[in-house]
């Protein structure tokens, strides 16, 4: 059955073809990097939890240690060719792929349909990229391991801060929240309750860069406690509106480096906070209005 190992050959193929690129260029730091995150990928399950530690710290003190390089300028001719059309072969193949794959339980995973139907549409993408635009077998993943190395260590920080939501759930933080927050909602407030779950996605995002760290926390706390039990709603709305809620927290953290401090060094801004001051607007209105609808949805 083709499942979650499947994505995980795809990404670690990447990262291992990175390594390579990155020591036949001499970039030693990036390449020891990627191989780290190749091994990972490849062998994450075999090497355990203090094989998985030691891994971590070692990519966090390559990270820390200033030795990483950035991507290099690209000399290549602009393509030409349906470049819109292969922008969207990915996720059209993520959707039909996930209808698809769901109808196949015997052989593809029901629960891992939508990743294996991403693989697959990132594979087909670079194989159509290759016929269509001829470019050399090897520029897809060159280029894919330039911008890599643009982005740098940030380019793991959702997969980390994921983790750490994980770790703070196991450890118990959502409890302890949810008890200062019990405390604090008037009894039998609908609108309370769905306030604090709604901005303490937010503000818990802000904090750890992420909306799925936030989310165990929160939901462990507030929404499954509160508004799923005592008040009676529907698991599936309150999860969905929760995450949107977070995602307006993202739109206003540096610590989010991959979707606001890296596009304002790509894009070379003058103001390193740029992007985050321009979505300051739009994240606060949309978060009035998720905690709105998520009243409205227990109610």
């Amino acid at each position: 059955m083709i499942g979650i190992g499947f994505v995980y050959l795809v990404a670690g193929s990447f990262f291992a073809a990175a390594a390579i690129l990155g020591t036949v260029d001499r970039r030693w730091s990036n390449a020891l990097f990627h191989a780290l995150l190749a091994l990972s990928f490849f062998a994450g399950d075999r090497l355990g939890d203090i094989g998985n530690g030691i891994l971590v710290l070692a990519l966090v003190a390559i990270a820390t240690s200033g030795r990483m390089k950035r991507g290099e300028a690209s000399t290549a001719a602009a393509p030409q060719g349906p470049l819109l059309a292969l922008a969207l072969v990915i996720p059209a193949a993520a959707l039909g792929g996930t209808v698809l794959f769901k109808q196949m339980p015997a052989r593809v995973d029901p629960a891992q349909a939508t990743l294996v139907a991403l693989a697959v549409g990132a594979l087909l993408a670079l194989l159509l990229c290759h016929l269509l635009l001829r470019a050399a077998p090897l520029s897809g993943v060159r280029a894919g391991r330039r911008l890599l190395d643009e982005i740098g260590w940030a380019a793991i920080m959702p997969q980390l801060l994921a983790s750490l939501g994980a770790v703070f759930a196991l450890a118990g933080v959502g409890e302890v929240v949810g008890g200062l927050i019990g405390r604090a909602i008037p009894t039998g407030s609908i609108f309370g309750a769905a306030l604090a779950y709604g901005l303490g996605m937010a503000l818990f995002t802000v904090v750890m860069g992420n909306a799925f760290a936030a989310f165990p926390v929160m939901v462990s706390a507030v929404a499954i406690p509160l508004l799923v039990h005592r008040y009676g709603g529907d698991p599936a709305p309150i999860a969905a509106l929760g995450m949107l809620a977070g995602f307006c927290g993202t739109l206003l953290t540096p610590m989010a480096a991959n979707f606001n401090i890296v596009p304002a060094a790509l894009l070379e801004l003058r103001d390193r906070y740029g992007v985050i001051r321009a979505q300051a607007a739009t994240a606060l209105l949309l978060l009035a209005f998720n905690i709105l609808l998520l009243w409205w949805v227990v109610r």
